[in-house]
This record gives structure tokens, C-alpha cells and sequence, in this order.
């Protein structure tokens, strides 16, 4: 006989009005009409109640319910056994937990309101899991009894014997301000407990800031400190929620170099991540989540990283055997036009120009683009990326330069600040009455974007992400010649940057449009560039906006200016950053010299900045040998024949497989 399903019921906090309803939830349910109380609720409740043991998941209650609060999930039966947390009926339940490992770091992947934040809290020692027992939850000996036999108990234990001190870096850290006070450099110096707060400051950019209010710090500037924070205080489990959220993608390599600074034997790290390619550089291994967001969340068992993220891209866990997603997320090698494709199919220019802003200037060499292209700018934060998109969309003069093409022009700032006081819907037929109900949109747009689960919402109640998302729709909506879309990732997760890529690309083909997109998110940037347009110069100070390039040569360049090289995953083709002094990153020349008295290898790097060497003294005669020629020579049939050098040659082969294994 099959499986009995597990039913849960969810019923949202804030949409559960009952008393603005008839209580129609009630009164259509087969189960109370039958006299069990299935659903009790009255106009004086303040949240409906529904019975999960009672329950038949025929759900007319949630086509009945006005206010769209209520969801009836099946679970299989085995997640009932493996409940963790969960914190009131017809709540959030979280199944299993991550297993940290000591001295490495564990990266925790998965979408917004799946139970990340709530796992940290419980392996923090913040949060006591109740296995489910909300009503009556368990003690510690019982909590420790139900993870008897796996890594956890021990953690736990430590954790109630204070053997283990955590600290989290918070998500949010744009409420820092309201509960720090003071200068960056005194809250440095009164946390700063392993005496490394100048290293850490020198590896976050942080050395110039310490003179400056906590409140006067942008976005990125908080997040630098938060991160500062907590790298300098000690602990033995250091958590970093959302660690490159502001960041530019120079800042996201440093923070996560500071992180894996960290790494101890004795140490446990968590990291939770929606940027692939930083979580894919930062973590050794990984643990997905999935599930229905509010709903509930389940833990896999630790994957590595390759493995790990891979399973998350594919929506399928083979240990399981069970897929959560329907389809998989795969990245296609975008074929680009070369370059004298592109001037053939030129259809728009702008001249080049220059602004300066107080101490800031900014000079645009002259470029073209052209119809259903998407033109990404990459560049460091202070490089004038938003300042171009604004004067692309007429909204800053340039001091100096011709005049920018008089094109219809769609923006999507940066900083989205609800303004509209009444609901999604009321702002959608306001801004963009005739779009958000044409057939085509609808499919291209507001559906993937899932507009349709928040569209009765009021604006100004809105999370971040679902800001995001209707700030995105909006400017599809409107009708444009150019679309300048800055950052549509932020406050998104890791499935939903994915799909804003694949909305924006969809809707810039089939409307034969233009958009030039700013985007730190690597994975992102390089799923929608057609062309890039790359910003060099010193931030903040003297800047160039180079004009577009193809994808390949703009990547390039780019990835040159941060010193760091990629390769492509070869199962979904996803960009990934070799990790620094990866074997991936040594493309030679490999050198072999030999003089009188010793022989050493060199290795160089792309960047011809940094090199490596291996040396061993001998007596002999000198000379240089190619790495071709090293590869014969370190053959163990090449060895045997040359007696001479076999001695001294197997010395050197355990050494230089000793610095093989470093580097990866």
C-alpha cells in the first residue's frame, strides 16, 4: 500500500482578515458540514484554525478564502519523522538540518521563506528546535535523544555545554544603524577581540571609513562592516547571512577571501548566499533546501560544491530520488555576434561625453547598439554606471559631448522606495493599465515573475523581492525604445535572478527592444549580456566608459582588471571562479632550471604578476626545459633510463605534487 500523504495547512498571518469575510472557508468545507470542527474561526477571531489531522486537501477553502491566505500542501509521510521546527499551526515547518563540519565551510542554497534563516538561528543556539511539538515542545535530553547518531548530537551538546560561542552576521543590514551607534573606528576597536581588525579593515576597503557615522555608511559600506564585525570578534561558529548583497563583484571576492580566512580546525562556518558563483567560490561544501516557500522547507544531506549547486540548478535530488522543481535551469552558451556583424546591424548611437560631479568625473567614449540587444555594465561600485544609465535616459546633462538620441526610455533605478499607498493592482492600472492584462505580457512577464501571488497586497507592505519584481514589471510595461535597468537582482533570491534574466532576455527579443542592464551577480550578467560595456578608472575619482564590446573581449577584460579567471560548468555550462591560486588559474610558463648548484621550477600566472617556486639543489649542468619537455622527464620510464637523475628527480616530483595539492 502506498504512502500516506501528510497534509499541512498554512494559513498567512497577514492576509487572514476574519473580520472583513463572511467566513467562507468555513462554511464551504465538505468536513465541517458534516458536523467535525475542520476550520474554526469566527468574525471575533483574530486567524482562522484548520485541522490537519481532519483535513481532506479538497481545497475548496482556498478557492472560497477572498483574501487568498489559505494553502493545503501534501508532504510524503517519512518528512513527518523528520521534523524539526515548527513554530504554531498552520505555520512554517522546517524538516532535517544542516550538518556543519568543522574547519570547512558549509554553504546553505535555496529560495526566499524556505527555512535558511531559521536553520541558523537553531545551529546558533538562538532558536530551540521543538521537533514539531509547538504546543508542547520537548526538552534538551529529548531533542539530543532525536539526533542521537549523527553529527548533531555532539553539536548540540558543545552547544549547551557554552563549549561553543556563535555569531551571526545579519540579513538585513540596513537596520545596523538603528541599533549601532557611533563611528566605524570605536565600534572596531570595542568588538575588535583577535587583534586583526588592520587586516581585516585593509582586505574590506574599510581604512578610510573609520572616521565616518555608522548612519552617514551606504549599503555596501554596512556590509563591509558587518562583515568586519564579526571577523574580528572570537567565536567557534561564524554565520554570514547574505554576505554580497551591495557588494560589486571586486568587494564580493574580498569579502569571501576574508570569510575563508577564518577557516580553523576548530572553527564551524555557514554561509547563506543567493550569488552562485561567490557561494560556489566561498563554500567547500553544500547543503540545498527546498520545498513551498511560507510553507515548508527541507534540508538535503551535505553535497560538494560543484554537486551541491548543480542539484539545485537541476531541481532533482538523486539521494531521494525526488524532484522539486519542474524544470531544470540551464545555461546556454550564448552565440554573439562578432564585430562586424554588429556594425552591419547598427541602429542607434551615442556620442561620447563627459559629467563631473564634485570631485567624480566621468567620460563615455562614443558607442551603438541596436534593436532586441541586451548591453550589460560591469565595473566596480563609484565607476559611474548609474550616472551613465541616467544620462542615457535624459534624466542628468552631460557638461561635455553631443546630444544624447531622443529615444522613449523605460528606468528602473536602483533604490526602489514605495510611494504608492494603495495596492499592487491599483499601481499596475495606473502605471501600466494596458500591458499587465495584454495576453503576451502576461505570459512573458507577469507570470514568471508570479505578480498575480501579491497583486492584492498593499505597496507599501511589500518585502524587498516582491518590491523588485513589481518595479521590474513596471518598467517592461511601459512603452519604450530603450529599457535602463539597474540591478534587477538585488533582494532576489538565487531562483528568482534566474528567472528576471530569463524575463527581461524573453521580453527584449519578442519586443525587438534595447536594455542596458547594471549587474554585480555574475551568473546573471552573463546569461543576459549580448554586449558589454566595461567601466575602468579609479571609483569615485576619474572613471571610463569604454565603449561595447563583444561579450567574450568585455569579459575578458574585465575578469582581467579583478585578476580572477572562470570556467564553465560542464553539465548547465554556469560560470565558475577558479579559487585563488587554483591550479586553473596557472597557465604557465612552467620553467625547469638547472645550474650548478640547484634546479627550481617557476610558474607564472596569466597576469604575469605573481609567480611560484620549487627549487632543489644538485650538481650539474644548466639548462631550461619547456613543460612538454617536464612532462617527459617526470615519466617514470624516463627516470629508470636516466640513472642519473633518478634520485635526485623523485625528490623533486613528491615536492612538486605537494605544491600541485596546495594550489587546488
Amino acid at each position: 500500500m502506498a504512502d500516506k500523504l501528510t497534509r499541512i495547512a498554512i494559513v498567512n498571518h497577514d492576509k487572514c482578515k476574519p473580520k472583513k469575510c463572511r467566513q467562507e472557508c468555513k462554511k464551504s468545507c465538505p468536513v465541517v458540514r458534516m458536523g467535525k470542527l475542520c476550520i474554526e474561526v469566527t468574525p471575533q477571531s483574530k486567524i482562522a484554525w484548520i485541522s490537519e489531522t481532519l483535513c481532506i486537501g479538497c481545497g475548496i477553502c482556498i478557492k472560497k478564502c477572498p483574501f487568498g491566505a489559505l494553502s493545503i500542501v501534501n508532504l510524503p509521510s517519512n518528512l513527518e519523522k523528520e521534523t524539526t521546527h515548527r513554530y504554531c499551526a498552520n505555520a512554517f515547518k522546517l524538516h532535517r538540518l544542516p550538518i556543519p563540519r568543522p574547519g570547512e565551510v558549509l554553504g546553505l542554497v535555496g529560495t526566499n521563506g524556505i527555512g535558511k534563516s531559521t536553520a541558523l538561528k537553531i545551529l546558533a543556539g538562538k532558536q530551540k528546535p521543538n521537533l514539531g511539538k509547538y504546543d508542547d515542545p520537548p526538552d534538551w535530553q529529548e531533542i539530543l535523544t532525536y539526533f542521537r547518531g549523527s553529527e548533531l548530537q555532539n553539536y548540540f551538546t558543545k552547544i549547551l555545554e557554552d563549549d561553543l560561542k556563535a555569531i551571526i552576521k545579519p540579513q538585513y543590514v540596513d537596520q545596523i544603524p538603528k541599533a549601532a551607534k557611533g563611528t566605524v573606528g570605536s565600534i572596531l576597536d570595542r568588538k575588535d577581540e583577535t587583534k586583526t581588525q588592520a587586516i581585516v579593515c585593509q582586505q574590506l576597503d574599510l581604512t578610510h571609513l573609520k572616521e565616518r557615522n555608522v548612519e552617514d555608511l551606504s549599503g555596501g559600506e554596512l556590509q563591509r562592516f558587518a562583515c568586519a564585525v564579526v571577523c574580528i570578534q572570537k567565536a567557534d561558529i561564524f554565520m554570514f547571512d547574505e554576505p554580497s548583497s551591495y557588494l560589486d563583484v571586486k568587494q564580493r571576492l574580498k569579502a569571501a577571501i576574508t570569510i575563508r580566512s577564518l577557516i580553523n580546525p576548530d572553527r564551524y562556518i555557514i554561509v547563506v548566499e543567493h550569488d552562485l558563483s561567490v557561494l560556489d567560490y566561498l563554500s567547500d561544501f553544500i547543503c540545498c533546501l527546498y520545498g513551498v516557500p511560507s510553507a515548508y522547507g527541507v534540508v538535503t544531506m551535505p553535497f560538494s560544491v560543484r554537486e551541491g549547486i548543480n542539484i539545485f540548478l537541476d531541481g532533482y535530488v538523486p539521494t531521494e530520488n525526488l524532484r522539486f522543481r519542474d524544470a531544470s535551469l540551464v545555461f546556454k552558451v550564448a552565440e554573439t555576434a562578432n564585430e562586424e556583424e554588429v556594425k552591419k546591424m547598427c541602429m542607434y548611437k551615442y556620442p561620447g561625453m563627459k559629467k563631473k560631479m564634485g570631485e567624480f568625473e566621468l567620460t563615455i567614449v562614443a558607442g551603438e547598439f541596436t534593436d532586441s540587444e541586451i548591453m550589460v555594465m560591469l565595473g566596480e561600485n563609484g565607476t559611474g554606471k548609474t550616472t551613465f544609465i541616467r544620462m542615457l535616459a535624459g534624466r542628468l546633462k552631460p557638461d561635455e559631448g553631443g546630444e544624447v538620441p531622443v529615444l522613449n526610455v523605460s528606468y528602473k533605478p536602483q533604490k526602489i522606495s514605495p510611494k504608492s499607498t494603495g495596492s499592487v493592482r491599483q499601481l499596475l492600472h495606473e502605471k501600466i493599465r494596458d500591458a499587465y492584462t495584454h495576453p503576451q505580457f502576461v505570459t512573458d512577464v507577469m507570470k514568471p515573475l508570479q505578480i498575480e501571488n501579491i497583486i492584492d497586497q498593499e505597496v507599501q507592505t511589500l518585502s524587498g523581492g516582491e518590491l523588485q519584481r513589481v518595479a521590474l514589471a513596471l518598467c517592461l510595461g511601459k512603452p519604450a525604445d530603450v529599457y535602463l535597468i539597474d540591478e534587477p537582482s538585488a533582494y532576489l533570491d538565487s531562483e528568482q535572478r534566474l528567472m528576471a534574466a530569463r524575463v527581461v532576455k524573453r521580453f527584449i527579443l519578442h519586443a525587438k527592444k534595447t536594455a542596458f542592464v547594471v549587474e554585480h551577480d555574475f551568473i546573471m550578467a552573463t546569461y543576459l549580456a549580448d554586449r558589454v560595456i566595461v567601466f575602468d578608472g579609479i571609483p569615485s575619482k576619474n572613471t571610463v566608459a569604454n565603449s561595447p564590446q563583444t561579450l567574450l573581449a568585455g569579459m575578458n577584460k574585465f575578469l582581467s582588471q579583478l585578476e580572477i579567471t572562470f570556467r564553465r560548468d560542464p553539465n548547465n555550462y554556469r560560470p565558475r571562479i577558479n579559487k585563488l591560486n587554483s591550479i586553473k588559474t596557472w597557465n604557465g610558463p612552467f620553467r625547469l632550471k638547472f645550474d650548478r648548484h640547484s634546479f627550481s621550477l617557476s610558474v607564472q600566472n596569466l597576469s604575469g604578476k605573481r609567480s611560484l617556486s620549487l627549487c632543489y639543489r644538485r650538481d650539474g649542468s644548466q639548462c631550461q626545459i619547456c613543460l612538454r619537455c617536464l612532462r617527459r622527464l617526470l615519466h617514470p620510464a624516463f627516470m629508470l633510463t636516466h640513472t642519473g637523475f633518478r634520485e635526485t628527480m623523485c625528490a623533486f616530483t613528491s615536492g612538486l605534487l605537494k605544491l600541485l595539492y596546495c594550489w587546488t
